[in-house]
């Protein structure tokens, strides 16, 4: 499979590449852990959309690893 450069996708692409993606790492076992370990003061975080909970894990996730 070639990886064709972001620029080269349109829009619609792009939106469906990142709703895969998205579903994809909602499904890990990893994504089901982090939700699970919020504590009650973070119920806000269960209210977010799923796409703004991935952005969140994927976030955090990075920051820990860049330690």
């Amino acid at each position: 499979m070639a990886i064709i450069p972001a620029s080269r996708h349109s829009q619609s692409d792009q939106n469906q590449i990142w709703d895969h993606l998205k579903q994809a790492i909602a499904a890990t076992s990893g994504f089901r852990r982090w939700q699970l370990e919020r504590s009650p003061q973070d119920a806000q975080i269960k209210n977010l959309s799923l796409d703004h909970q991935v952005k969140l894990y994927l976030r955090e996730t990075l920051e820990t690893l860049a330690y």
